[in-house]
């Protein structure tokens, strides 16, 4: 991504932050139209995370850019199924029926069906949330929110979470895929 469209990504998510903070210190309920924001913040997501599966070669799967990280693989899966962890937790709907990641690790046809799966639930679980559970407060690891405001935390872990592995890109000389806007 070039430096004016980083400039310009961090000042729309800044925006965004700051309007939803203003709108929560207010007590306002969020919009019913927001949650279409949310579930293009959703498709977005998993675009990013299938143009990094679609662009790494699979041989580099499991490699590391440090013994202490994940691999590539674990960490497009851990980006990818925290959706679903914090969703079941914090929004007490059942868990999903997941492809195992111990087969979805080693394969673009795995991993690609494992994001896949993580985001056709996802976004049926927010279409079909009603408003009074969105407007439900809940307590995200020590901080008071309205649900709704978890699938914004959760689109802020998950490109925070897919940037880390720019990394494994630059280890063998590639570009990452372009960053695309909604």
């Amino acid at each position: 991504m070039t430096p004016s469209r980083t400039l310009l990504a961090s000042g729309l998510a800044l925006a965004l932050a700051g309007t939803v903070s203003a709108q929560q210190r207010a007590g306002d309920a969020m919009p019913e139209s927001y949650r279409q924001v949310q579930l293009r913040a959703q498709e977005l997501q998993r675009r990013s995370l299938l143009a990094m599966v679609d662009s790494m070669p699979e041989r580099l799967y499991r490699d590391r850019v440090t013994p202490i990280q994940r691999d590539f693989a674990q960490q497009i899966a851990h980006a990818a199924g925290t959706v679903p962890f914090i969703v079941v937790r914090f929004m007490g709907v059942p868990a999903p029926q997941l492809p195992d990641t111990a087969a979805s690790l080693n394969s673009r046809a795995g991993l690609r069906g494992y994001v896949n799966a993580v985001y056709d639930w996802a976004a049926n679980v927010l279409r079909t949330q009603s408003a009074a559970d969105r407007a439900a407060t809940v307590n995200l690891f020590g901080t008071e929110m309205p649900r709704w405001q978890v699938w914004d935390e959760l689109h802020q872990h998950t490109f925070w979470t897919t940037g880390q592995v720019v990394a494994n890109f630059r280890k063998h000389g590639m570009a990452p895929p372009g960053f695309g806007f909604f």
